[in-house]
């Protein structure tokens, strides 16, 4: 039983937590998920490049 009064006790005091919690608007989340997903791209596309200039001076190298 003391298990559950524990688990119980931890769940009501997470959702009181939850309750305090200031949420992000919206338009605050949109704008971030876009930052997020531009990097992601720019980084990948960074990389990408990089890969290839680095095949080439190896195919080059190696030759």
């Amino acid at each position: 039983m003391e298990l559950i009064d524990k688990s119980r006790q931890f769940l009501s005091e997470a959702n009181q937590e939850l309750k305090r919690v200031t949420w992000p608007a919206r338009k605050h989340i949109a704008a971030s998920t876009w930052v997020v997903i531009g990097l992601v791209l720019l980084i990948g596309v960074f990389f990408g490049v990089v890969d290839f200039v680095f095949s080439k001076l190896i195919r080059i190298v190696l030759g």
